[in-house]
């Protein structure tokens, strides 16, 4: 075989799978009508419980798809800077339609993705979006203690709404 007709089957071998793969990202969610307080209390007694079961001292804030302050509470001991970080969490999430570890794992990976840290918002994992009947309805946002307890606890509060929420 040619040394020409081996390099067009590497170069076919290589670029088949890209018209295989969709280059296009995945479609966000779309936002829903806004939460609403009886279901943010609802969120927040679940995340709370999960924070208390642990002994954790956070805030939690909750706020609508619009990143409006819904609902906020900051449980005893808990540093007084978390206040605005699970603000910035939450209204992270609500406004790209994705939880903040996305931010996150992209910075961490470093080169190009660095320029995200230019976003208006909080890349820590700890934000959550809540999602109801396939819509972004609000976030979760939890500060005080690592990044990945946050989201525990942001999980255990979205889980209370059980089937309603993804």
């Amino acid at each position: 075989m040619s040394i020409c007709r081996s390099l067009l089957m590497m170069i076919g071998i290589l670029f088949v799978p890209i018209g295989i793969v969709s280059l296009r990202a995945a479609e966000p969610v779309p936002y829903g009508a806004p939460i609403d307080l009886v279901t943010a209390k609802k969120v927040m007694a679940a995340a709370e419980a999960e924070a208390k079961k642990n002994s954790w001292s956070v805030v939690i804030a909750i706020v609508d798809g619009g990143g409006h302050l819904v609902i906020l509470e900051r449980l005893d001991n808990t540093q007084w800077g978390s206040v605005e970080i699970a603000q910035r969490k939450a209204l992270t999430a609500a406004k790209f339609r994705r939880p903040t570890r996305f931010w996150e794992e992209r910075i961490a990976k470093g080169g190009v993705d660095l320029k995200l840290l230019k976003i208006n918002g909080f890349p820590m994992e700890g934000g959550l979006p809540i999602i109801h009947q396939g819509k972004v309805i609000g976030a979760i946002g939890v500060s005080g203690v690592t990044s990945t307890q946050d989201a525990q606890i942001g999980r255990a509060g979205i889980a209370a709404l059980g089937n309603r929420s993804s």
